[in-house]
């Protein structure tokens, strides 16, 4: 089934470019020039996939993606942002949003990011049907990557696709210490520098479902000047 996506960016010129290509790589896609449209257009049919600028009248993209996050929606969100300083870009995804691109940004960059937030989403959905698999325990923590669910003390938690393929990464390789970087690359599928800060997020937000006090994490563990790292499963 073709992939429906929702471009909201206020600038023609940029919105109809983006519209273009993704329509040749075969999604279909719904554009709108501010948030309020675009949330209206959410509420009626729900996209796949949401490519938001952070800068729009009306309603900007990091009040759209907080009104979604806030409704329970996980639709992965690529926010798109020709700010220079770091704060709104870290703010975009402490909302929720799953990734971002710095404007000036290659329309093949884009459509790689696409294709990874679609295919992970994708993963997430097929994982209801999917049989029992073996879980991966650390303490009170049981993650079973088949269904793609997490419990902890036998509470089962919600992960957009994002940070449960980060939070599987770290399950897979307890004790092993990764760099931002690395992180990139393995999870995300690019390492591009600028982009570090989303890792950090989702580590936060990861720490904040997963943990009693994400002040003192149990689980994710910070190395400093290393980086991040599982706990090692207790024996």
């Amino acid at each position: 089934m073709t992939a429906r996506i929702l471009v909201a960016e206020d600038q023609a010129d940029i919105r109809d470019l983006l519209v273009l290509n993704l329509q040749h790589a075969g999604y279909e896609v719904a554009a709108h020039a501010d948030g309020r449209a675009a949330l209206a257009h959410e509420q009626e049919q729900a996209s796949d996939l949401l490519v938001l600028d952070l800068m729009m009248p009306g309603l900007d993209g990091l009040e759209v993606c907080k009104a979604l996050r806030g409704r329970g929606r996980s639709t992965p969100i690529l926010m798109l942002t020709a700010k220079s300083t770091e704060l709104d870009r870290v703010l975009g995804l402490e909302l929720g949003a799953d990734d971002y691109l710095t404007k000036p940004f290659s329309m093949a960059e884009l459509l790689a990011r696409v294709k990874a937030l679609l295919r992970r989403a994708d993963l997430l959905r097929a994982a209801h049907t999917a049989p029992a698999a073996t879980a991966l325990r650390n303490g009170e923590l049981e993650i079973l990557p088949a269904k793609r669910q997490v419990r902890v003390g036998g509470d089962l938690l919600d992960f957009t696709a994002l940070e449960f393929d980060l939070l599987l990464h770290f399950a897979q390789h307890p004790g092993h210490v990764f760099s931002r970087a690395q992180l990139l690359g393995a999870v995300w599928g690019y390492s591009h520098d600028g982009y570090e800060h989303t890792v950090t997020t989702h580590i936060n937000r990861l720490r904040a479902k997963l943990e009693a006090d994400p002040m003192r994490p149990r689980f994710i563990l910070t190395v400093r000047g290393a980086g991040y790292k599982m706990r090692d499963a207790p024996p």
